[in-house]
């Protein structure tokens, strides 16, 4: 059934993956393949390939790409975006067979679909489809090559050929050369020349273009300091370096990356990993090449193959980094303010240049390779109810996640909730529409005193001011504040109490999409006042800047309520004091005098929250059985010290081996 579901998952990935380059308009569908553009964004094959700085491959790209150009003029890149998603699913098969050893049959074939469908969400591949770009050929081609067997003569040409279309990638002829399969680099470099000469041949002008005036592709498809350029040229030339300083210190920095990573590369492909040794190369070719656009960066996910860290509770944090860098936008893995941001649009780079050089990944000889160390976990949560815990197989963990890891999930967390958060319906009829209902029940049940405590808010400066700051500071500040101490003084009660936190606030996002309403400050004619944001002109629907900020009639339930009474039920339960309890169970209270207050919510908002978090913790029981924080951390300790030492000793070793054979 599992297999079954992944193959599911992957085929509907790959579907709408098709369909999405399909529906576009001819215009801007595979605009890449369709350098030469005609009539209706139709493709055509005369001209120069280099008239424009679409096109970014090698002459014999170029050479092999006409008669696919041909094909899509005509049927419209049909044929193009499903051949393109036939190479996709090849290249999961094969990274699925190309695993290191030893792995069961049942894990290669469960392997095949998620990689097909990390593949297909990528950003690299993503671009590939809209572009209608060759960059999946050169890898499947160097991947077919690793293939056991692959015999030399035909590792050589297949090796070649991605050469002869990426010329960076003829530093896997290096490798070959470097373990002993001097056959087979021979072959590889001598057929990057004969394609290359074939197409000097073909296309003189295109040739001289390509290999002496733009050296090798440099300065084709955009600005090179651009931030899609993800290479040390790149980052070089955006730091502000240029002429001949910039071009001194690439040669230094690319000379390094090479010698250590081919170094590191051939180590690994020693050991038996082959995959993880064709990743580390390709991602110094990405990072020495002129230009490395994204739909070259495949590399870079390949490199989640590698094993990191001796306990298992660390090893999702490199290959859960490495997909999120490679299939979310900057902005969604850290904020776009200084210094992070620059860090998140240098993303592809950094975890090439980590692969490369610094993560000190697993051989197949050590003790940790598979059977890193267990997360001890405590005995399964006993239920008066029968069919409670409804996951059987769940055992509470006894230690800390891993803090980066919950940093980058918390990150992509708060992303995803605020996209979804403002991409619901803010239909402003709809929303006053509810708003009016809403009004009306709560004048049936007579507890429609919103604007009469409006009003005495307004006219009170003191309090006016006081709950401005109120809503606008302690919304994240308390429950990120409350998480962090959980995370650093009581570890297995922040396992406890995060899960109904992020299961209340995925409940409150189906409530946005599913009822938008408008909140009091936005109703017209009803004399609410905004005594937070100020005035608002209600004739205008977009409210001014604040429409850009999120979606102004996401407000029911209130997660202001519903994160505060969170909040509070958590220092009631963790507090080692009574009226630090008292306080606690005071904050919702007062959260939810303030947005009635401020004029952002309906009592009713409020109720609304209450009901999220209360179904977040009923969840979480009914999944786990976990009906009470835990009491104590005294059984918490991540391994025994003798463990520890044991994993240090290892890091340690594999890190040192880095530099010399091991890696």
């Amino acid at each position: 059934m599992a297999l079954g579901a992944l193959w599911l998952l992957a085929g509907l990935l790959a579907a709408r993956q098709a369909a999405v380059v399909l529906r576009l308009p001819p215009d801007e569908r595979l605009t890449v393949l369709e350098t030469w553009i005609g009539e209706d964004g139709v493709p055509h094959v005369s001209g120069s390939l280099y008239d424009g700085s679409a096109f970014t491959g090698t002459p014999f790209s170029g050479l092999a790409l006409k008669p696919f150009a041909r094909a899509a003029e005509q049927s419209l890149g049909v044929a193009w975006t499903l051949g393109t998603l036939l190479l996709v699913v090849a290249l999961g098969l094969v990274v699925a067979r190309s695993l290191p050893g030893p792995v069961s049959r049942s894990a290669k074939l469960l392997a095949a679909p998620v990689a097909i469908s990390v593949t297909a969400l990528s950003l690299p591949v993503r671009d590939t489809f809209t572009l209608g770009q060759t960059s999946v050929i050169p890898v499947l081609l160097v991947l077919l090559a690793l293939l056991p067997r692959t015999s030399d003569r035909q590792s050589g040409l297949l090796v070649g050929l991605a050469s002869a279309l990426q010329p960076a990638l003829l530093l896997f002829a290096v490798v070959q050369w470097l373990t002993g399969r001097r056959r087979a680099a021979g072959l590889a470099g001598g057929t990057f020349a004969v394609c290359t000469a074939l197409a000097w041949a073909a296309m003189p002008r295109d040739s001289w273009t390509y290999w002496v005036h733009h050296i090798g592709g440099a300065g084709l498809g955009g600005a090179a300091d651009g931030p899609t350029n993800q290479s040390l040229h790149g980052l070089l030339l955006r730091t502000g370096l240029e002429g001949p300083v910039e071009l001194t210190l690439l040669a230094v920095l690319a000379g390094g990356v090479v010698v250590l990573g081919l170094r590191r590369a051939v180590c690994y492909a020693e050991d038996g990993q082959l995959l993880l040794s064709a990743a580390i190369t390709g991602c110094v070719a990405l990072a020495v090449s002129p230009t490395s656009w994204q739909h070259q960066q495949l590399w870079i996910l390949l490199a989640a193959v590698g094993r990191v860290g001796g306990r298992r509770s660390d090893r999702p944090v490199w290959p859960v980094s490495v997909v999120l860098v490679m299939t979310l936008s900057p902005t969604a893995l850290m904020p776009d303010i200084d210094p992070l941001g620059h860090i998140a649009n240098n993303g592809p780079l950094l975890a090439a240049l980590a692969a490369a050089l610094v993560l000190p990944f697993l051989t197949r000889t050590s003790p940790y390779w598979d059977a890193p160390v267990e997360t001890p976990t405590a005995e399964r949560e006993r239920s008066r109810l029968r069919c409670v815990p409804l996951l059987r197989f769940y055992r509470r963990p006894l230690t800390r996640p891993n803090l980066l890891l919950e940093l980058m999930l918390i990150r992509v967390g708060y992303f995803v909730y605020s996209y979804i958060r403002g991409s619901a319906p803010d239909r402003r009829s709809l929303a006053e529409e509810h708003g009016r209902q809403i009004f009306a029940l709560e004048s049936r049940l007579r507890i429609d005193i919103e604007h009469w405590f409006n009003q005495i808010v307004a006219d009170a400066p003191w309090l006016r001011d006081g709950m401005g700051w109120y809503y606008a500071k302690l919304h994240f500040f308390v429950p990120l504040t409350l998480l962090a101490w959980l995370y650093l003084v009581r570890p297995v009660a922040y396992r406890w109490a995060r899960a109904p936190l992020g299961f209340a606030t995925l409940f409150a996002l189906i409530g946005f999409w599913l009822y938008p309403l408008a909140p009091p400050r936005l109703m017209p004619g009803l004399g609410f006042i905004d005594t937070t944001h100020g005035p608002q002109d209600l004739a205008n629907p977009d409210f001014g800047a604040l429409t850009k900020l999120s979606n102004q009639y996401a407000a029911i339930p209130s997660l202001h309520v519903g994160w505060s009474l969170w909040s509070g039920v958590v220092i009631a339960m963790v507090a080692p004091k009574l009226w630090i309890k008292l306080v606690g169970l005071m904050y919702p209270v007062l959260t939810t005098v303030v947005v009635v207050g401020t004029a952002n919510h309906y009592l009713l908002d409020a109720v609304g929250g209450a009901v999220v978090v209360s179904s977040g913790f009923a969840l979480q029981y009914a999944l786990t059985g976990a009906a009470r924080m835990p009491s104590a951390d005294a059984h918490v300790t991540t391994v025994t010290r003798a463990e520890v030492g044991e994993v240090a000793d290892a890091t340690d070793t594999a890190a040192t081996s880095g530099s010399g054979r091991t890696g």
